[in-house]
């Protein structure tokens, strides 16, 4: 298997266009069999969570082109309702799949999605925002087979503003007769350009960014020609490996008002960062200070996507940081790797106190998840000596070629390929 070598100890210095969003990009490939005629999504990532959406896609019968800089998808001659599980255990959100299948077909199967072990991630909130809507479902044997004779207009109020539940319920009801009201939706950017596409391609949808979702139900969508939002998640990615190295960046791609949160934290950390339109400059000397609380929230709160890349931030900042994770209860799996790189990290429940070291010392270490891998190339990048990481089919998934990005900074990251 692939394993990254890193080499610590370069300042960061450049800058660096950010891809399309991981998170923006699966949902649209799963609307895509909605159209009545060709879709194309410009500049779509190089991940393999892309790649095996792609393969969903391909199963059910679309016609998938791959060129260069687009993808084509012909859903016109889909046939299946049955996601294959052999590619839905490795992928979160082919869940997706559910409310746009549903909409093609009346009636879906999926066996419960995989992707990373960060967590138990019910799809409760799917399942009974589905119900609302006239769906029978029935759970046996790890399957969840759906049917409908008719989708039918609902309002539905999220317990929780779930982003999957929210771009789930959207996607079933862009068809459905009469109109939807999604209560408590989630606010995530994502979200908002779910909600442009599927009016690109003719659907009637308004509020995404809000509280409150609304989706009257129309006939027919179209094709669209459509480039997604740029991934939010990797820019931060990259303002926080060069907070931690020093030196000086810019991302091109991503807004302000996409990352506050972030940026927030790391001008409390003490780097200095300007922004305007979409760039973002952080300039950082290496020599942080520790912020004393962060607690992952829903958009515009901390993302939870960065709070591993965060905890490895503050690995060697001066002082005592608290990481709260109130989103996934198994996110820490990091952190007994970032120990064995001489950090000082202590988890209990939900909350992470890190301790700051002066150093972190290069080590054999393994990612667990997308994130959690992420935050060991950050944390390799800090540290003296080498740093190997094995099992980053993790990192792959969300991230197309890192060590490439991370090397038009300045960084020694190179891909060790095994066998």
């Amino acid at each position: 298997m692939d394993k990254f070598v890193v080499q610590g100890g370069a300042k960061l210095y450049g800058r660096v266009k950010i891809q399309a969003a991981k998170n923006a990009v699966l949902p649209l490939l799963a609307a895509s069999v909605l159209a009545d005629d060709l879709v194309t999504i410009r500049d779509l990532p190089h991940i393999t969570d892309a790649e095996n959406m792609l393969h969903i896609l391909s199963e059910l019968g679309c016609g998938i082109v791959r060129g260069d800089g687009y993808v084509t998808i012909d859903g016109r001659n889909a046939v299946s309702h049955e996601i294959p599980s052999t590619l839905t255990r490795e992928l979160r959100s082919s869940v997706f799949m559910l409310g746009s299948v549903l909409t093609r077909f009346r009636r879906a199967k999926i066996s419960y999605p995989g992707g990373c072990d960060i967590g138990l991630r019910p799809i409760d909130l799917h399942l009974s925002g589905l119900k609302r809507l006239g769906v029978t479902i029935i759970e046996e044997n790890g399957y969840v087979i759906c049917s409908a004779e008719k989708l039918r207009g609902a309002d539905i109020l999220l317990d929780f503003p779930s982003v999957g539940a929210t771009e789930n319920i959207m996607l079933a009801a862009v068809k459905a007769e009469g109109k939807t009201v999604i209560r408590n939706a989630a606010k995530e950017p994502e979200i908002v350009d779910l909600q442009n596409f599927l009016s690109r391609m003719g659907a009637d949808v308004s509020g995404a960014g809000g509280d409150t979702v609304e989706i009257t139900g129309v006939k027919r969508l179209h094709g669209v020609d459509y480039t997604p939002m740029k991934d939010r998640i990797e820019a931060g990615t990259f303002l926080i490996a060069a907070a931690s190295c020093g030196g000086e960046i810019e991302t091109e791609g991503v807004s302000e008002e996409n990352i506050a949160a972030l940026l927030h934290k790391l001008r409390e950390n003490g780097c200095k960062i300007t922004a305007k339109g979409d760039k973002i400059r952080l300039r950082s000397s290496g020599d942080l200070k520790a912020a004393s609380l962060v607690e992952t929230l829903p958009f515009p709160g901390f993302p939870t996507d960065m709070q591993a890349q965060y905890a490895a931030l503050s690995a060697t900042a001066r002082g005592t940081a608290v990481i709260v994770e109130n989103l996934f209860e198994t996110r820490y799996k990091y952190a007994g790797e970032l120990k064995k790189m001489g950090a000082d990290v202590t988890v209990r429940g939900r909350t992470a106190v890190i301790r700051g070291v002066e150093k972190l010392h290069g080590a054999e270490v393994s990612a667990c998840d997308l994130r959690g891998g992420a935050a060991l190339v950050i944390a390799g990048l800090q540290a003296d000596g080498l740093t190997r990481i094995s099992r980053i089919e993790h990192i792959d998934r969300g991230y197309e070629s890192i060590e490439r990005d991370l090397g038009v900074l300045g960084a020694h990251v190179r891909r060790e390929t095994g066998t």
